[in-house]
């Protein structure tokens, strides 16, 4: 019975690569042949994992063999297959720029062959960049395993990699996320691990691309057994499979199957490989397929008959031809350009993110009913108690940042949303702010404030990450792709660090609504502020991100305000709209005493992108004849300037909170309230001329604001190649001359 259902695997594997051949010669689909094996062997994976019972296999591939396993083991339509090898979307259907065929995601059932018990197997959409997607499906997995909550060794969604031999051993983020295994914010009790191991990447022979024996050593680094098998082995392989899934279930630990094979054609079928593996393809165009020496090895064992090998066969052959020719009747569309996703997703127009008062006052005993006995920091101690003073109804005393951050997620998990923070060293903070965890001075005991709030409150999950970009925000990303109604926040240390995850960014994050319609809701929390610190801890690359916004891709903000910013997250975490964060958080203004604000401004009011001036709100603002736009903690030197140089009748000082997407309708009306200033109106920033927003606001401000802007112009330092200077005495010699020129005539 086994060994008929492996050569059915077998048969399907390969008819499903010979009919695409045939029918679409030339097209790029990056082709199993050679390697078919992986389609029994993955079915033995599936079956052993709906034998334990568990929940959900997700498998994380790249395009090698896709399409093949799309069809055959996630079970997505072969009709499907073929229209998207036709070019044949039904345009109606998808927004977005779309993706190619071998980079899309889908999700299917799996039924035992033998024996009861099933599971869901799904598949992640992923970019050509190799190995990106293994964090993100790590993600995914750990937020479905949160969310069926079945304890600490409720591990029941399997993660499933497929791996190239020279990606597995030249991607760094392999390494990264290996780490991750083990590790309480990460682990996922687990990973299958599948080496096609081809003994070839795209030209280039394993001597190389790697300098260890084998192109799995990176695994030893958590001691995952590797098991080594032919391809060529159905059974072998099958057995393998099996013990690799039980391994994983008896020790949650990791396992990685080598297996070894070939590569029938080119990297991709346009490719001829004779050209620089000349002898390996000799030997490779003589080799017969692992179909056919397996089913000879079963009519010789005895197993099957020759009469039911070639009805196996040609069954298989003909049902693709059946669907095939189903396919080409079908109405062809004709090409249009495609829609941009911007309207798919809009925000209500009515949100409450206020809170009463005995909201934030719950939160501020948490902060001060610690456990009998507990002993905070004495220097930890003082700023609880301050938080607790902050949230009277009559404080003197203002809200600052790190508190109010605090608010947003205590509100947020009084209404029962789970609340996951990860960083580097974001517990308490970098910059010893935050102090999400309280430890025992003595004993090293943990205590979390926001776990203490109501009794059916979310969980609040903060984690310091691993020492790492690429694996860390790409697992972030992923939880949040996979738990829609928590709210996931990833912090740098500094902002300048974000762009170790730079592939993470610009795959996932920024287009994957538009290329798969994946939706996240992830939060990047990037400290950035010119401050004296040197080129690497001044700048998350405002610039960056803003050029990667379109279609409402993503929200930029650079909050200036405490309740402004607990407005923004908890508008973010409840307005619907399944799209990123990307915060630029202070550092030196987190102890301003002007950056703080006062309890009433979060029972009431809102998240507001654009501030006007608080010393116009009465008036006054014809005498105005000079408006300064800007953004972040810049504000506060420019106001302290203006008094000093005594232009607080002539000069507006405006604040865009939020980059993108630009709030033009509020920009236009805190414009039209200064009529004598719209021939003076100067974008200010103290990052360099090429960096920050203003490459962005420069361009499309004038071209969004209808005439208002007729001569904006910038203030900011030079053009840089790095983002800052070096040294502390130039950055003040710059900022003072920056001043200086914004308040010029």
């Amino acid at each position: 019975g086994e060994q008929k259902y492996i050569l059915s695997k077998l048969n399907a594997a390969e008819a499903f690569e010979t009919f695409l051949q045939t029918k679409y010669v030339g097209q790029k689909r990056f082709s199993l042949e050679g390697a078919e094996t992986v389609i029994p062997l993955l079915d033995a994976v599936l079956d052993t994992a709906a034998a334990h019972e568990m929940d959900e296999v997700v498998v994380g591939m790249p395009h090698r063999g896709r399409l093949n396993v799309l069809a055959n083991i996630v079970g997505k339509p072969v009709s499907q297959i073929f229209r998207e090898f036709e070019g044949n979307l039904d345009p109606g259907q998808a927004h977005g720029s779309g993706d190619v065929k071998y980079h899309l995601g889908a999700e299917g059932k799996f039924f035992r062959m033998f024996g009861d018990g099933e599971t869901t197997v799904s598949l992640t959409s992923n970019p050509s960049h190799l190995e990106a997607v293994d964090p993100v499906m790590q993600g995914i997995v750990r937020a479905k395993q949160d969310m069926l909550d079945k304890g600490p060794e409720g591990f029941t969604v399997l993660p499933v990699a497929l791996h190239g031999d020279a990606a597995f051993a030249g991607q760094g983020v392999v390494a990264e996320t290996l780490n991750l295994a083990l590790l309480r914010g990460y682990r996922t009790g687990g990973t299958v691990h599948v080496i096609v191991n081809n003994q070839v990447g795209f030209t280039t022979a394993p001597e190389h691309t790697r300098s260890t024996h084998y192109c799995t050593d990176v695994a030893k680094m958590i001691d995952a057994p590797v098991f080594h098998v032919n391809g060529d082995d159905p059974e072998a392989c099958v057995w393998v499979a099996r013990l690799a899934v039980e391994f994983r279930e008896r020790w949650n630990s990791d396992v990685v199957i080598d297996m070894i094979c070939y590569r029938r054609r080119g990297h991709n079928e346009g490719d001829d490989p004779s050209m620089t593996q000349p002898e390996m393809y000799d030997v490779i165009d003589a080799k017969r397929s692992v179909r056919k020496t397996y089913t000879e090895s079963l009519i010789g064992r005895g197993d099957i008959s020759l009469d039911e090998a070639e009805h196996a066969l040609r069954d298989y052959g003909s049902q693709l031809e059946h669907v095939f020719n189903e396919v080409r009747e079908l109405e062809k569309a004709d090409p249009e350009p495609s829609p941009s996703v911007e309207y798919e997703q809009a925000v209500p127009n009515s949100l409450q993110t206020a809170v009463p008062l005995d909201v934030i006052q719950r939160i501020a005993r948490a902060h001060t009913d610690l456990p009998e006995g507990f002993a905070a920091h004495p220097r930890v101690k003082p700023v609880l108690e301050r938080r607790a003073k902050a949230a009277a109804a009559d404080s003197e005393e203002g809200i600052d940042w790190a508190y109010a951050e605090l608010l947003a997620w205590g509100s947020l998990l009084i209404d029962g949303k789970l609340v996951r923070l990860s960083g580097q060293d974001s517990r308490r903070g970098t910059f010893v702010q935050r102090h999400s965890v309280v430890i025992d001075r003595h004993t090293g005991a943990e205590y979390y404030p926001l776990r203490h709030l109501t009794a059916d409150q979310g969980k609040f999950m903060p984690y310091d990450s691993a020492l790492s970009e690429f694996a860390a925000v790409g697992f972030e990303y992923g939880y949040s792709v996979a738990n829609t109604d928590a709210l996931v926040l990833w912090e740098a240390q500094f902002g300048d660090f974000v762009n170790g995850a730079q592939s993470i960014i610009d795959e996932f994050i920024s287009s994957g609504e538009a290329k798969w319609g994946q939706t996240s809701d992830v939060v990047l929390l990037l400290p950035h502020g010119h401050e004296g610190q040197g080129p690497d801890h001044t700048s998350g690359r405002i610039e960056r991100f803003l050029q990667l916004c379109a279609e409402g891709s993503m929200t930029v903000a650079v909050p200036s305000s405490p309740a402004n910013y607990f407005h923004l997250l908890r508008r973010h975490a409840t307005d619907g709209v399944r799209r990123p964060l990307v915060v630029f958080t202070p550092k030196s203004m987190l102890r301003n005493k002007a950056a703080v604000s006062p309890v009433e401004d979060f029972t009431s009011g809102g998240y507001r992108p654009i501030l006007d001036d608080p010393a116009f709100a009465n008036g006054g603002t014809e005498g105005v004849t000079r408006l300064l736009l800007c953004a972040g903690k810049i504000y506060y030197e420019l106001v302290a300037a203006r008094e000093k140089a005594g232009r607080t009748h002539d000069t507006a000082i405006v604040r865009m909170e939020q980059l993108y997407p630009i709030a033009t309708d509020e920009l236009a009306a805190v414009l039209d309230r200064y009529p004598n200033a719209n021939g003076d109106v100067r974008w200010v920033q103290e990052e360099p001329a090429n960096q920050g927003a203003w490459p962005f606001l420069g361009l499309w401000l004038p071209e969004r604001m209808n005439g208002r802007l007729p001569h904006l112009t910038r203030v900011s330092r030079r053009r840089m190649a790095a983002p800052a200077a070096g040294v502390a005495k130039v950055h003040e010699v710059e900022q003072k001359a920056l001043i200086a020129e914004a308040l010029a005539d």
